[in-house]
């Protein structure tokens, strides 16, 4: 069986091909080469498709020619049937996402306990329990989006890239930026773990995002990158509704 997923985030598109759970083709398009799926379409003829997004939408053309060139369409929303027990209060708030890589730790640790991290333009924090499902999590500002703060919020401190620091005390402005946007974001992560394990218990940690193998690297415990955590769980939802209907 393949499925098809299109995962449309705030700069970029991601598609997926699956042979059942084997991610077996992939590609990231700009904003402007989402034409580029209809060659997916007719390259790869997938049975059944998963459309996400949390940027802009498809144009409506665009999505109907998707939508109908396949036997099963689903369009994420707040309604589409989950696979595990979904405990958040603003469902219609909570982005595609974050709920997606959420079921993409429960395909690789089903019944486990999971914090799940996604290291990107904000860091988010989701909680995957092993019986009670999907607990909820937070939002903080990613380590780019730190360095642009720091500079356009003051007067005189300048916007800086991310460099390896080897010192935990900056010994320039430009290393105490560096220092302070990597150790905060490393600090906070860190933390939040083990707030996690003493309230819950032992769990597995799990980055994905652009940033998750800068801090994997500086991380003492044990950390499982999945980098393509959230076209999984995308997948798993849209495999979860096809056998529904079976």
């Amino acid at each position: 069986m393949k499925n098809l997923v299109i995962d449309i985030g705030n700069n970029r598109t991601k598609l997926g091909l699956f042979e059942n759970a084997n991610l077996v083709a992939k590609e990231v398009l700009s904003a402007d080469q989402q034409t580029k799926i209809l060659e997916w379409l007719t390259n790869h003829q997938p049975k059944n498709i998963i459309l996400s997004t949390v940027g802009q939408p498809l144009p409506a053309e665009l999505e109907q020619q998707i939508r109908s060139s396949s036997l099963y369409f689903i369009k994420l929303s707040q309604d589409t049937p989950l696979p595990i027990q979904n405990q958040y209060q603003t469902p219609e708030t909570l982005g595609k996402d974050r709920i997606a890589a959420v079921i993409g730790a429960s395909v690789h640790f089903p019944q486990e306990h999971c914090v799940i991290i996604d290291a990107g333009t904000c860091i988010t924090y989701e909680v995957l329990h092993a019986r009670k499902g999907y607990l909820g999590g937070n939002i903080a500002p990613g380590l780019y989006m730190r360095y642009k703060a720091m500079h356009e919020f003051t007067a005189n401190l300048p916007l800086v890239e991310n460099e390896e620091v080897l010192h935990i005390i900056g010994y320039s402005t430009k290393s105490a930026m560096q220092n302070g946007g990597q150790l905060g974001c490393l600090y906070e992560i860190e933390g939040f773990v083990a707030d996690m394990e003493l309230k819950i218990g032992q769990l597995n940690v799990i980055l994905t995002g652009g940033d998750a193998d800068f801090f994997a690297k500086k991380m003492k415990r044990k950390i499982f990158v999945h980098h393509n955590l959230v076209l999984e769980g995308l997948n798993k939802i849209l495999s979860y509704n096809v056998e529904r209907l079976e």
